[in-house]
């Protein structure tokens, strides 16, 4: 089976300010270096108000689309900006998402990489922060519970700054289990193993700054897997930052390209072991052009080999 890579150019229509770290050309360059592979090439829909209601309540969602600027730009929080662009770019985002577990679920595709923007792990229930508006991960989860019947889904999350907003989301929702790894101390400055979920279905696994692979290695081999098999998800979705790698500009984790690679390629194995290797993946974070590039390259490199 084929692996789906899901964007669309709106994404490349949320405009940011100049210097601001989540821009433009992150998308250009994911996009870039994926060109080559021979993937599933799919349109991201735009999502409808239905999807987004799993996790945002309807007037946050208009309150969004009012603060949307007709032109220039506008702040909607000190990290998180909007341009005439970001209501479709947010929209499209969101719709990527719940078509890639629609395509997984359906069996069109073995796997999924969503290459989209703006990105969705801090958004809380009524708020946008860290560059975020919508919860495409928690939306993707819920889509697979309500719309798909499944029973257990979890989400893994890589980025370097902890997904206080897929946490929040899903807090309450027992047929979810999310685990985070991130950096600890660093923004937002949630992600404390005391924090379990109203369910037990919360694991947040801190790693302390300057830390590197082998670090991370232990910590999954040891807290993630076991965490994932005791849990027996029918469905995997992996919010994908690459902002922990050595080279980023924002935290001060010391990952290496192939630390990204060695990950997927466990996650995959443990989805084969465990639910019959059916992932989406969505991007997060990433601020170095380079290695947000390289480790997105390798990312879908390992989940085409777990397609075949």
């Amino acid at each position: 089976m084929a692996t789906a890579l899901i964007t669309h150019a709106d994404c490349l229509e949320h405009v940011t300010p100049d210097g601001h770290p989540e821009r433009v050309a992150r998308l250009e360059h994911v996009l870039h270096v994926l060109q080559d592979l021979d993937l599933q090439r799919e349109t991201a829909p735009e999502v409808d108000d239905a999807h987004l209601r799993y996790v945002h309540p309807q007037s946050y969602i208009d309150g969004i689309r009012a603060s949307l600027p007709s032109e220039g730009r506008h702040q909607i929080d000190a990290d998180t900006w909007a341009s005439p662009g970001t209501g479709r770019a947010a929209s499209r985002a969101a719709g990527a998402v719940v078509k890639a577990v629609n395509m997984v679920l359906d069996q069109e595709v073995r796997n999924a990489f969503c290459a989209i923007r703006p990105p969705g792990h801090h958004a809380e229930k009524s708020t946008a922060m860290g560059f975020c508006l919508f919860g495409n991960a928690a939306i993707g989860a819920k889509h697979a519970l309500e719309a798909h019947g499944l029973s257990r889904v979890a989400v893994v999350d890589f980025d370097v700054h902890h997904g206080n907003g897929t946490q929040d989301l899903l807090w309450d929702e027992v047929r979810a289990l999310i685990i985070t790894s991130q950096q600890m101390p660093l923004w937002p400055g949630t992600g404390d193993p005391s924090e379990r979920g109203a369910h037990d279905n919360v694991l947040n696994v801190p790693l302390p700054p300057r830390s590197g692979g082998a670090e991370m290695r232990a910590a999954y081999e040891t807290q993630v897997f076991p965490r994932l098999r005791e849990f027996a998800p029918e469905l995997i979705i992996l919010s994908a930052g690459f902002d922990a790698h050595q080279d980023d500009p924002l935290a001060e984790l010391q990952w290496s390209t192939e630390d990204f690679r060695w990950l997927t390629q466990e996650l995959c194995a443990l989805a084969a072991e465990i639910c019959d290797g059916r992932v989406v993946s969505t991007l997060e974070g990433g601020y170095d052009l380079s290695a947000l590039a390289a480790s997105a390259r390798v990312h879908v490199e390992e989940l085409m080999e777990a397609a075949k």
